[in-house]
């Protein structure tokens, strides 16, 4: 998103930084080749030009709006740190909704292992939170985790959010066979034979 492109949010346990292509080969690009993390985020692994094209439609489409998660101690105490040394993780806000622009969908991860059960991410979220509030002008906020992500689930409900139960049918070449053979005597046919009544 081109409106943060120039922001910097600097909490006390983390500092939130534009995603910039500088970010994709360093540290970005390593962490998405892990399984966990691809398992945890709903992720595919990318080529590393797919990872730029990503990095850029984030940086350029208006319904996306990410920052990298530094880690603000390490990137206080060493003057001349890169952030590149410092990237601990991301946080998203998504508007998936083009008929409500008051709501957004919010993603965290913490990448690195280490950096985990610290806080970061919390800061990371709340920080996103307020600047999808008083930025973006967000009312409504999803967080959409799988059910194993139990860490990411407690960190939520923490701040406030509500679980709801969300059931997602994915169909496969097997799943869509097993459709077909549950509905085998469904006939489809025309209404009202294609007559149509105006509205």
């Amino acid at each position: 998103m081109r409106l943060n492109q120039n922001t910097l949010l600097l909490g006390k346990k983390v500092v939130l930084v534009p995603y910039t292509s500088e970010h994709v080969p360093s540290r970005y690009h390593e962490w998405m080749k892990s399984e966990e993390l691809q398992r945890l985020t709903a992720s595919e692994p990318l080529t590393l030009e797919q990872e730029y094209a990503m990095q850029c439609s984030w940086q350029e489409d208006a319904d996306k709006c990410t920052f990298i998660v530094l880690d603000a101690e390490k990137w206080q105490a060493q003057p001349g740190a890169t952030e590149e040394s410092c990237m601990v993780g991301d946080v998203n806000l998504f508007l998936t909704d083009l008929e409500d622009l008051t709501l957004g969908e919010i993603e965290v991860m913490i990448a690195e292992p280490s950096c985990r059960g610290k806080g970061l991410g919390t800061e990371a979220v709340l920080a996103m939170l307020s600047y999808g509030v008083t930025t973006l002008g967000l009312t409504k906020f999803e967080a959409k985790i799988g059910q194993g992500n139990e860490p990411s689930i407690r960190m939520f409900q923490k701040l406030h959010f509500e679980q709801e139960v969300t059931l997602r049918l994915t169909v496969s070449e097997s799943e869509h066979q097993w459709l077909l053979e549950q509905t085998s005597h469904v006939e489809e046919k025309p209404y009202r034979d294609g007559s149509a009544e105006p509205c």
